[in-house]
């Protein structure tokens, strides 16, 4: 391109110059015509103390500016550099401000001319990329950051950020970048100039599409291949009997395999028990290599039978792994073609008719913008047009739930047919080898009206012990107040605009006889009422847990819990009259909405595509308000025998925070009854579904037959006595016999003395996010770990797996997880080399499933604790203590705070169920020792 671009980066003491922050160390970096031609920086004077952790951050101390020029030396130049030019940086106002008091302050003008963020345009060009930090993006594109936090080093990766990103939009179809162009008025920095110099360009030449780039009804879409073609006599259908055949397949993938014994008979068990048309619970150890051992066998025996098997995952993680890494090393092995695919709800789909239709709308805020602009591009480069792809800020979820895939009423969709997403991955599934899905459209599929899955009789369910979890929210209902109001502001009073307005605008224009219909005024009134009531409702939800001191269950700093039932007394009966009030508006609103559906559906085939997408918008909205009240019907007038109810609340937000939810018990019975029951074999596998060398707590809450069902457990073929060593403190409390607060301040010591001794490289596993913040603080506040990283979910930003990444990035770094930590995150090597679990992982006993599930043990002559919360405890710990070994060259320690694995009966139960390794007690001084020593 032609413009001049000087891609700008600071370094400051703070991030406000209105309070007095400057600038520290300036860097420019000049693009024109493409090329970078010019480079400047320099460290400058800022006249005040550098404060320590922008130090620790930069590198940058006060001697390395004690001789560093002011800002107003530099000021000229820095001025003369940015005339003609787009300024731009990464966060580009925060840069730009200081700037400006600066130059200003220097007795300069400041820039005035047009600004670009590439953050900005990151999320634009880059809809899929995991995150927009800085750092991030350089590791994903393979641009080198060698000093990130310095201005030279990160203003001249932006400028190779921003020289990606314009080769990358000058690339895009024509009629993608005037839709961009369109879009681009409503964002913050001055993108839209940048897209009409492009479009400028690109009216004056000829364009030929990109390969395997389509453009259909004015959208450029990526042209799809689901399935590749594959015969039964493309395949050589032999199966590898003996281990000789399945070490020469396997050596088609990786030439230097090393047979692995348990990977040969898991294979076999799994052919072995489709045949037998039996179930099996299959419980491999790390570094079996599992995904391999059932995706062989299970390709065979589709292939030889012609019926497709399924293979259900947890998490979308693991169906990645499966897609983009497993599936290409199994056709390696096989030598002939899979035809596998991904198949998920239909809400994970892009709408394409939806989406067309809300490129017509212009009534958008920021969010819906960005979100538009990110699909846009998104669509020429997707091939299942899955959501889960999609990197959406939370305002751009709420506009994807306008545009997801669902069944139409009036909006036209046959033109869309042929390219529906999900239409295409029903279709392809049809003719698949292998269909992968997760637990939640597995179970989805049990009780659908029309089936989403193929009809099907054989599965693989990978990380098996998520079953029966998955199935109790399935099966569960939740209402809560922010998804009630958001369905409300959806619709909207009349003169707020929103759904309402547009549908009574659409009565008004059409030509026919509305008498029959009540007024405006009436429904404007109703749903008044209604946004009242539901305020009410959840003010008396609130009123019933305050009441209820004796009951409540705390579930975190200002978070509580409370088991609901039927109660006697004037708060109840309050509630009880709320929700009936709140139950017979909400029938009132909906039977008037529907009467105005059925009287504009005639008028509908003439009706223009917007006007139609309003209908499609209502009736959708009436089907989730419908839904809505059977749910408040069910939690508290009829609660189902075999569920449990209860509420959670914050008090800190009064009812903006309040939930209430209801689910079964048991699901034990309705998988035996309605899946294990209806299907020829089910192969359920994960690295821990046995308890102490058996299955009956996994198969018990399964509602698996024992005599349906074969077993095994296959051990990792890693050297634990030789890799890992588990240690035990006895300088510790026994965290039963002091207060918290003393337990917190004393592994606060041991956690310092430990990460001093490894050099960081540690997880710490907690039970209570409460807990690990008071740790985390502790930590903080001690000064002894200033130069560590230390990351702590829930308080440092980010996803799971973008914590883990700045884990691994960091030399110095610890982690503190709770909850989804103690599972499915991978840290191989050094970067891992001690494991705290700071507590045995119970569940609180007043947590209300697990005190459901004791109440319903206790009817029945059992006791909870052995029967329940052990088990599930143990489960826990195995996930946990996986976390530290997944190499057969990792090393490493676990060290457990908790001294009641050595002091209590149950306690070797712990022990007897991962590896079998020597259990050390040691002083914290005998610990340290032995990390110098030994690790």
């Amino acid at each position: 391109m032609s413009n001049k671009f000087v891609v700008v980066d600071l370094e400051t003491t703070g991030n406000s110059p209105k309070r007095g922050d400057r600038i520290i160390q300036f860097a420019a970096v000049v693009i024109e015509d493409g090329k970078i031609t010019n480079q400047f920086s320099s460290l400058i004077n800022p006249e005040q103390e550098i404060p320590a952790f922008i130090e620790e951050l930069t590198g940058i101390s006060a001697d390395m500016v004690q001789d560093a020029p002011l800002f107003s030396m530099i000021a000229p130049q820095v001025s003369n550099l940015l005339e003609g030019a787009y300024f731009v940086a990464h966060n580009v106002f925060f840069d730009l401000s200081f700037l400006q008091e600066e130059l200003i302050e220097a007795g300069l003008e400041g820039f005035y001319g047009p600004v670009l963020d590439t953050v900005e345009l990151s999320r634009i060009m880059l809809p899929t990329a995991d995150s927009y930090k800085l750092s991030d993006l350089a590791a994903n594109m393979g641009l080198t950051h060698e000093r990130p936090h310095q201005a030279d080093s990160d203003a001249y990766v932006t400028a190779e950020l921003l020289q990606i990103l314009l080769g990358q939009i000058g690339a895009l179809p024509f009629v993608t970048i005037k839709s961009l162009a369109r879009l681009s008025d409503g964002l913050k920095s001055d993108i839209h100039l940048l897209f009409e110099d492009i479009v400028s360009e690109k009216e004056k030449t000829i364009e030929v599409l990109p390969d395997g780039i389509e453009v259909y009804r004015s959208l450029a879409l990526r042209q799809a291949i689901w399935v590749e073609n594959s015969t039964k006599e493309d395949a050589q259908l032999d199966y590898p009997e003996s281990d000789e055949a399945k070490e020469k397949y396997l050596k088609r993938a990786f030439p230097t395999f090393e047979n692995r014994q348990g990977q040969f008979i898991m294979m076999d068990m799994v052919l072995d028990v489709f045949n037998k048309h039996k179930h099996a619970l299959i419980e491999a150890g790390t570094g079996v290599g599992k995904s391999i051992a059932y995706l062989v066998p299970a390709v065979y025996f589709a292939k030889q039978n012609n019926i497709p098997v399924i293979i259900s995952t947890y998490t979308t993680q693991l169906q990645e792994q499966l897609l983009a890494k497993d599936i290409p090393i199994l056709k390696k092995i096989l030598g002939f073609p899979v035809s596998t695919v991904l198949l998920k709800g239909r809400g994970h789909y892009l709408s394409l008719p939806r989406f067309e239709q809300s490129l017509r709308e212009e009534d958008d805020n920021y969010d819906t913008t960005l979100s538009k602009m990110q699909i846009l591009v998104w669509l020429t480069e997707t091939q299942i047009g899955d959501s889960d792809e999609l990197n959406l800020s939370s305002g751009g979820m709420i506009f994807w739930n306008k545009v997801k895939n669902d069944e139409t009423s009036f909006l036209e969709n046959k033109a869309w047919h042929s390219r529906d997403f999900y239409l295409k991955a029903k279709k392809a599934s049809e003719d698949a080898d292998l269909i992968i899905t997760n637990h939640s459209l597995l179970l989805t599929d049990i009780v659908a009206k029309q089936p989403i899955l193929p009809s099907y009789d054989f599965a693989v369910i990978d990380e098996g012990h998520h079953l029966e979890r998955a199935a109790g929210r399935l099966f569960g209902k939740s209402l809560d107040y922010l998804g009630v109001r958001l369905l409300f502001n959806q619709l909207g009073l009349f003169e707020q605009g929103q759904l309402f307005s547009k549908l009574e605008q659409l009565v008004e224009k059409v030509d026919g006889n509305h008498d029959q219909l009540e007024h405006s005024f009436v429904l404007n009134k109703l749903i008044g009422d209604i946004q009242h009531e539901a305020d009410d409702f959840f003010r008396m939800v609130t009123m019933v847990v305050k009441s209820n001191k004796q009951q409540q269950r705390k579930t975190g700093i200002s978070k509580v819990h409370l088991r609901l039932a039927k109660q006697e007394g004037r708060v109840w009966k309050g509630l009880e009259a709320s929700a009936e009030r709140f139950s017979f508006l909400l029938k009132d609103l909906i039977a008037a909405f529907e009467k105005r559906l059925a009287y504009l559906e005639r008028f509908s085939p003439n009706l223009p595509s917007e006007k139609k997408a309003v209908l499609e918008d209502l009736a959708l909205l009436i089907k989730e308000i419908g839904e809505m009240r059977q749910t408040l019907r069910s939690m508290i007038f009829n609660q189902e025998k075999d569920f449990v109810t209860w509420v959670e609340l914050d008090f800190r937000a009064a009812q903006n925070a309040t939930t209430l939810y209801a689910q079964p018990v048991s699901v034990a019975s309705y998988l035996h009854e309605h899946f294990f029951s209806k299907k020829k074999s089910v192969v359920l596998t994960s690295a821990t579904l046995s308890v102490n060398g058996n299955f009956d707590f996994v198969q018990k809450g399964l509602g698996l037959d024992l005599a349906e069902c074969d077993t095994d457990i296959i051990p990792s073929p890693f050297d634990y006595s030789r890799q890992v060593q588990l240690i035990v403190p006895e300088d510790l409390p026994d965290i039963k016999s002091v207060r918290e607060e003393e337990f917190t301040a004393a592994i606060t010591e041991h956690i310092i003395s430990i990460a001093e001794a490894t050099k960081g490289r540690m997880l710490i596993l907690f039970t209570s996010h409460d807990m690990l913040k008071k740790t985390y603080e502790l930590i903080r506040e001690s000064g002894f770990l200033e130069d560590y990283a230390l990351i702590a979910q829930g308080i440092t930003g980010g996803s799971r797996s973008r914590l883990t990444r700045n884990f691994q990035r960091f030399e110095k770094a610890i982690l503190f997880g709770t909850s989804s930590f103690w599972e499915g995150i991978d840290i191989p090597g050094e970067d891992l080399s001690c494991l705290i679990i700071v507590r045995l992982p119970f569940s609180s006993p007043e947590e209300p499933i697990a005190e459901a599930k004791s109440d319903m043990i206790n009817a029945k002559g059992g006791n909870p604790f052995t029967e329940f919360a052990l088990p599930e405890a143990i489960l826990r710990f195995k996930q946990g203590f996986g976390r530290l070994i997944r190499t057969s060259d990792d090393k490493g320690l676990v060290v457990v705070f908790d001294r009641r694995i050595l002091t209590t009966s149950y306690g070797k139960e712990f022990i007897n169920s991962v590896p079998s390794i020597p259990v050390r007690k040691y002083s914290i001084d005998e610990i340290v020792k032995t990390i110098e020593t030994w690790l």
